[in-house]
């Protein structure tokens, strides 16, 4: 019989990194890299499935906050090592952690990245965000006028002090933007340690620092050179067009590959918008509304008709219910319902990456008035992370 624990030791969490890595096909941490591994656990917080003594499969979440349309922060988990024993799948093991991980978490939202897109609507996760890759010609990239700011290099020692404080300060303003944790930083500085070539330089502008970027460039062939950016954070149009136009005018690099928002218009600071070339589109963002109720009270809404949404959740039945969503917020209500969805569907429409009427196009979801959910979800701005955990 599977039992669910919590893990508090590091001996056990030890072995809880073997078991995932083991499931992911991913080699095991000796005793040097397990250093930098081990502050990335936070007790209470980490699960284990065990049949009898023998660890069979694993959970665990982040304490951090996400960014909801209209700007508010909510407590928010951040779920990853989600694996189950090779020996041991399809017994239901992952069903009884995800169900006592939900159970037990203290955040009205999970969200997490997923490995297979099968997997995680059983458990009431909705892919609510994607982010597309972008190769830029560099060679062919001019863009008109000057920097607004300055941009300077940083070494990596006043990375590892700057980059958290500027990031709690400027990097939580769009949808679907998380707080970095203690032990997320402490993995990113180790990734940058290893990384050959990695660079960090930090936009300044009228009231101080407003936007960093971490990028590293390597030689293809024959002298040819690509960026790839790591991570790029900003406050303000300023910031993010000047730290394109580093990126651009950077000497001996020939192409630039990044991971940017659906809606980041980057195609439009160059002359010839054809320098811009999308390689892909890919999921970012699966959301898990663990309470429902708060989370619609959480966001904000547009200009439209009241509408009352059924909710079913199987594995959090509290959550079941309906839902008057207004203009003005959103509460329970005994009324009947305009639309009946299930709660991976709404945590898909909940950042506005798609949308009531896409879904009821495919029959996913049934009921009318579509088209005014449509616009009380509509969002100014794509959701995007920007952070893998």
């Amino acid at each position: 019989m599977t039992e669910i624990r919590v893990l508090h030791d590091e001996a056990q969490f030890r072995t809880h990194t073997a078991v995932f890595r083991r499931a992911m096909h991913m080699p095991i941490p000796n005793d040097e890299q397990w250093q930098v591994v081990l502050p990335s656990y936070e007790p209470d917080r980490v699960f284990a499935a065990f049949d009898g003594d023998e660890m069979i499969g694993t959970t665990q979440s982040y304490g951090s906050s996400l960014v909801v349309p209209g700007g508010a922060v909510v407590p928010h988990a951040a779920v990853s090592r989600v694996g189950v024993r090779a020996d041991y799948t399809r017994r239901g093991v992952l069903t009884a952690l995800m169900r006592e991980q939900l159970e037990k978490l203290p955040d009205p939202v999970a969200t997490l990245r997923a490995s297979e897109g099968r997997i995680y609507g059983r458990f009431g996760y909705g892919l609510a965000g994607r982010w597309r890759t972008v190769e830029i010609d560099a060679k062919r990239a001019v863009v008109a006028g000057e920097m607004a700011g300055r941009v300077r290099m940083i070494d990596a020692d006043t990375a590892d002090k700057l980059l958290p404080e500027l990031h709690e300060t400027i990097g939580l303003t769009r949808p679907g933007q998380i707080g970095r944790w203690t032990g997320w930083w402490a993995r990113e500085r180790d990734r940058r340690s290893h990384a050959e070539n990695s660079v960090t330089v930090v936009h300044s502008g009228p009231d101080g620092d407003d936007g960093f970027l971490t990028y590293k460039v390597s030689e293809v062939k024959d002298f040819k050179h690509q960026m790839s950016v790591k991570d790029m954070v900003w406050a303000n149009d300023d910031a993010w067009r000047d730290l394109w136009i580093y990126a651009a005018r950077l000497d001996l690099v020939d192409k630039i590959e990044a991971d940017i928002p659906l809606d980041e218009p980057v195609s439009w600071l160059f002359e010839d918008p054809r320098v811009v070339y999308t390689e892909d589109i890919n999921d970012e963002i699966w959301l898990r509304l663990v309470d429902v109720e708060r989370m619609l009270q959480a966001r904000t809404y547009g200009a439209a008709e009241p509408v009352v949404i059924e909710v079913q959740d199987k594995l959090l039945p509290a959550n079941d219910g309906r839902y008057r969503v207004t203009p003005d917020g959103a509460g329970r209500v005994d009324a009947p319902a305009d639309i009946t969805i299930s709660v991976e569907l709404l945590g898909a429409v909940y950042f506005g990456d798609t949308t009531f009427s896409q879904l009821a196009a495919t029959k996913r979801i049934v009921g009318a008035s579509f088209d005014q959910a449509d616009a009380l979800f509509a969002v100014p701005q794509k959701p995007f992370c920007g952070t893998f955990f």
